[in-house]
């Protein structure tokens, strides 16, 4: 939720709690609607003149645990995904113009401001070996998109 700027951050507005939303390991909230609200008030606020829209880069951290077997259980970011994802197809049974959903991203990376310290990615990189294994939450958004672009009848 926006409230009153704090001057330190540099922003117009501040950040504050949304009861009983869940957060990342950022300790940012979990709002799936606020994008499916945001993408509607474009959309009344520019009506025709509205491009077509593209979200990019939306994504979550969480603290990703690799288990004894190498696997990467991710449960909290495949529901982040997944409410997100319906927020947008909401947002498209409405008349918004929505025409891709990108993830951030592929693979754990570098953050500015917090090195290699916060996971976003759908698959995990072990930063001693560089070993890359895809998470749970890899399987689950490349099965979405399959099933969204298979030919018809296949």
């Amino acid at each position: 939720m926006a409230t009153a700027p704090d001057g330190a951050s540099g922003l117009p507005f501040g950040f504050g709690e949304v009861a009983g939303a869940p957060v990342t390991a950022f300790g940012w909230p979990v709002v799936p609607k606020g994008l499916g609200r945001m993408i509607d008030l474009l959309r009344e606020r520019h009506g025709d003149a509205l491009p077509p829209l593209y979200v990019t880069e939306n994504g979550c951290s969480y603290e990703d645990r690799v288990s004894p077997g190498g696997r990467i259980s991710d449960p909290e970011r495949i529901a982040y995904l997944e409410g997100h994802v319906a927020a947008v197809e909401a947002a498209r049974e409405r008349g918004a113009d929505v025409r891709g959903y990108f993830v951030w991203t592929l693979t754990d990376n570098f953050e500015w401001a917090e090195g290699y310290h916060q996971r976003f990615g759908l698959v995990h990189v072990d930063h001693a070996t560089q070993a890359r294994t895809p998470k749970d939450s890899f399987a689950w958004y490349r099965d979405l998109v399959a099933a969204r672009t298979a030919p018809p009848g296949a």
